[in-house]
């Protein structure tokens, strides 16, 4: 994984923008974003997946702006993300986090984990509490 500065706790807030379209050189400002027949499943999904910390950097993976899109077919659930660095021994386990908190949520039958390496990871990527823990800002 990559050297980052530690932290201390969670944040309630990611930044929100647009919804995801076509696939960019940078994730969604939302990956989270959702057709308003899911917005309370999407809010639950984030929620959940704010409680899963990478092992190596004391922050939850939304947070670090691991999770790229969150994308819906009816009741199944689509998970792409990243992880510091590609060559990270926490791929398989960080994955089935993902899987498992996503398929806790009330009305998703099933989830997948799309592990993307590209666009690759910047602390960029990071959300503003995040950037502030680790004294970006």
């Amino acid at each position: 994984m990559t050297d980052v500065p530690p932290a201390a706790t969670p944040s309630e807030g990611v930044a929100s923008g647009p919804a995801p379209t076509a696939p960019t050189s940078e994730p969604p400002t939302n990956p989270f974003a959702s057709d308003p027949g899911h917005a309370e499943q999407a809010r639950q999904i984030k929620e959940n997946l704010k409680k899963i910390y990478d092992p190596e950097i004391p922050m939850n993976i939304v947070d670090l702006g691991l999770i790229y899109r969150v994308e819906w077919n009816e009741t199944d659930v689509m998970v792409r993300m990243t992880l510091t660095a590609p060559g990270c021994p926490v791929a398989g386990i960080l994955a089935e986090e993902v899987k498992t908190a996503v398929e806790k949520v009330p009305g998703v039958k099933s989830a997948q984990v799309d592990m993307v390496w590209e666009p690759p990871w910047t602390p960029d990527r990071m959300s503003e509490f995040a950037k502030r823990q680790f004294g970006y800002l």
